[in-house]
């Protein structure tokens, strides 16, 4: 197995632009790490160097201490995972899977007790003597995942091995490799556009930003600490909100209302020597219907929204309210412009909440809205920086 360290890691290209910027990052033996961040932010380049599929502009990359890069990717005993699978068309699976063994002039025997052991893992066992035509895309998917195992590497990278699947098979596949890497424990680092992927699949998460790295962390730690706006906008489902704000002694005054302060945040904003003008940050599941509130109407406040769009999902209902303004920063306006460049910081962003099924919320109506403020976070509107995360 292997232990994979990054120190300085940086990918410049002739031209003088960044793809991958100073990258420090420590994998343990048999951690599962994954990368994520938007189209373009160095996450792709990043796995390629690892694999010695990319040159190193400066920095460098340890695998069990020794510096690797100069080592062919052949050398580095590592197994890629494509987006693409990458199968030859006209190999059945059972010697897909066995090809890289072939190539290292395995015994036929040997090859064959590898692929069979791979396909009863990943319970291809019906299909080794079908061609990939005649497989469907998560089955192509464990057979381009069983060529990688039977090499039994120190490694496996993955590159969006899940994105050309329909949902509901993304997320038996994600149950898939979770089950097999906790298996073989085998070191994963796995590159993903889908946050719900690189939260419920890895130990550790890494935000990339236009090539820097903007904070790992656990999963459960990113969601409820995040370390900036961008790293608190781009995780979570639906994304958190944001309002500007001004701070007045222990109270924060929003478009939404005085929202006050605890005693811990109110300390954390005074350490920091916070400014005076602030953005505040909502997720949108700490909100409720005030109705269905009960006893811990007592823990927030209350406001009252006229409800543009509702989305109702079964086990939630995805309430939208439009407030008088949207604050608009560097950090905000790049989590908006890849979704919708032309108009990215031109009107104010919808505010989402998240709510009981059971609410009485109606389209184009008023409703009294509850906002548990003991969860609000505060952030520094020049710097980007969560001023009131703990530890700080």
């Amino acid at each position: 197995m292997a232990r994979i360290t990054l120190e300085g890691l940086t990918k410049r290209y002739p031209g003088g632009a960044y793809a991958v910027r100073d990258v420090d990052l420590d994998i343990a033996d048999g951690e599962f790490v994954t990368l994520i961040g938007p189209s373009g932010c160095g996450k792709t380049t990043a796995l390629n160097m690892i694999a010695g599929l990319e040159d190193i502009t400066s920095g460098t990359v340890r695998i069990n201490g020794g510096i690797v890069n100069d080592s062919p990717p052949k050398d580095r005993n590592i197994a890629m995972v494509f987006q693409n699978y990458a199968l030859y068309p006209h190999m059945t699976a059972r010697k897909n899977m066995g090809f890289p063994l072939r190539l290292a002039k395995e015994d036929k025997a040997a090859i064959n007790a590898k692929v069979e052991e791979a396909a009863r893992i990943l319970d291809l066992t019906g299909h080794l003597d079908r061609k990939p035509a005649h497989l469907s895309g998560g089955q192509r998917q464990r057979v381009a995942m069983g060529r990688a195992i039977v090499r039994n590497p120190r490694a496996f990278l993955m590159d969006e091995p899940l994105s050309n699947l329909d949902a509901k098979l993304r997320v038996q596949m994600r149950v898939q490799i979770a089950r097999l890497q906790r298996r073989l424990g085998t070191t994963t680092v796995y590159v993903t556009h889908d946050q719900s992927e690189a939260m419920t699949l890895g130990d550790r998460v890494v935000v990339l930003r236009d090539g820097i790295v903007q904070q790992i962390d656990t999963p459960q730690h990113l969601y409820d600490h995040p370390q900036n706006l961008f790293v608190a906008g781009f995780i979570g489902a639906p994304p958190m909100n944001f309002l500007p704000a001004v701070l007045e002694e222990d109270t924060l005054r929003t478009a939404l209302g005085a929202l006050p302060l605890d005693d811990r945040k109110r300390q954390d904003l005074e350490r920091r020597n916070a400014p005076r003008k602030l953005i505040v940050g909502l997720r949108p599941e700490d909100f409720e219907d005030a109705a269905l509130t009960g006893e811990r109407r007592a823990t927030g406040v209350t406001f009252t929204a006229t409800i543009d769009v509702l989305e109702p999902l079964g086990s939630d209902v995805y309430a939208y309210f439009t407030t008088e303004r949207s604050p608009s920063t560097a950090e905000l306006r790049a989590l908006t412009t890849e979704a919708e460049p032309a108009t990215a910081g031109q009107r104010p962003e919808p505010m989402v909440t998240r709510l009981n099924p059971a609410t009485h919320a109606r389209e184009g109506r008023p409703l009294q809205l509850w906002l548990d403020t003991t969860k609000i976070r505060v952030f520094d509107p020049t710097t980007g920086i969560h001023l009131t995360r703990p530890g700080r």
